[in-house]
């Protein structure tokens, strides 16, 4: 059994920097607006400073959604409005004031933000109360995973306060109910359930050993470069695999995704069949997505953890403010994956705010009635 830690008692102690995939140019006809929210999820900071400008929020780009209950910072770009409406919008921009907003940077650019226009995040999170005698084997095991990796599974969070986000798409698509009207939430639940399909192969790959190994038949990806390619030469692969050059992927499904050959092919084939049979058109999810591949381990990068000293941890417990040691940890994923993800194999998480039980959420709630529904991307 896992030790147990508490994480998010305050939203600082979840920290959240979204890493730009390029830079705004200076010129163009969209501005790129870089912020930091405090206790906001990105939809309704995104919606605030679009108004404030005179956007509509459809027009609005996001590269990623962030969590609500943290301090986390990214970018958003809103389309430069003709005429006077959009003079001096830079200075606009900055003046804005806006409660749990700050601005940094107005720049203009040619290209709207798309979803996944990012090269990754970096987090620095508190997880607190963790019992002393159990702190080396939290450590240990972090430490393990900065070196080996570990499953890229999809957070809890992605299906929903409920849980319920992946039934929902399923019976909206299936014909047993009708389907949302709002686009946004469409997208999001047929997310939810490509997450779940990805997560049940991710799942029996740990359960027969093959998460990391790639087998024949497997399309496989490079970490440096995320190209894919066939498994052809089991034995070159495998010893890639082994030195963390590349990883075999799992399926996010959708029209065009390519799929493997062999035993990973008929797997996947398996469990589509099984959880969706042949209820799903997947020409009618094309406006959300064509489909793509995952990598199965999930590599994380720059992982360091801070344990209070002796003396630090001794002023803690004369003080009676915790009940156990609080780490910091920090580190940074690629876009699409989960924070939670890499602390839940070390930790048992409680997740609270500000001292009250919270659904899991680790990312963005995108509306009241979905709920905490993705990670940060």
């Amino acid at each position: 059994m896992l030790p147990r830690g508490r994480i998010k008692a305050t939203p600082e102690d979840f920290v959240v920097d979204e890493m730009a995939l390029y830079e705004p140019s200076g010129e163009g006809e969209h501005l790129y607006v870089r912020f930091t929210k405090r206790g906001l999820n990105t939809d309704f900071a995104a919606r605030q400073i679009g108004s404030a400008l005179g956007v509509n929020m459809r027009d609005v780009g996001i590269a990623g959604m962030k969590d609500r209950h943290a301090v986390t910072s990214q970018s958003i770009s809103l389309p430069i409005p003709r005429g006077d409406a959009g003079a001096n919008i830079e200075a606009r921009a900055m003046a804005l004031a806006i409660d749990g907003v700050t601005i940094h940077e107005a720049k203009r650019h040619g290209n709207k933000l798309r979803t996944g226009h990012l090269a990754g995040n970096r987090f620095a999170i508190v997880v607190r109360e963790i019992p002393r005698d159990k702190v080396g084997e939290v450590v240990a095991t972090l430490e393990r995973i900065g070196r080996e990796g570990l499953p890229n599974a999809f957070g809890s969070q992605r299906f929903g306060r409920d849980r319920d986000n992946a039934e929902r798409a399923r019976a909206w698509l299936s014909g047993r109910s009708a389907a949302p009207r709002d686009f946004r939430l469409k997208k999001l639940l047929w997310s939810a359930l490509q997450s779940e399909l990805f997560n049940e192969v991710l799942r029996r790959r740990v359960e027969d050993g093959t998460w990391t190994t790639p087998l024949e038949g497997d399309l496989v990806k490079r970490r440096a470069s995320g190209g894919l390619f066939l498994c052809a030469d089991v034995q070159v692969d495998q010893a890639r695999a082994l030195e963390g050059e590349v990883s075999p992927t799992g399926p996010i499904f959708g029209v065009k995704m390519r799929s493997p050959e062999g035993k990973p092919g008929e797997l996947e084939q398996a469990v589509l069949a099984e959880k969706l049979g042949d209820s799903i058109d997947f020409a009618a999810t094309k406006p959300f997505g064509e489909g793509a591949r995952r990598a199965l381990r999930l590599w994380v990068e720059e992982l360091r953890v801070e344990v209070p000293s002796a003396q630090e941890d001794a002023q803690e417990v004369a003080g009676a403010r915790e009940q156990g040691v609080n780490i910091r940890v920090y580190f940074v994923l690629p876009k699409g994956a989960y924070a939670t993800t890499v602390l839940s194999a070390a930790v048992a998480l409680d997740e609270t705010v500000g001292g009250t039980a919270a659904s899991s959420a680790e990312q963005p709630e995108t509306g009241e009635s979905v709920g905490e529904a993705a990670e940060t991307e």
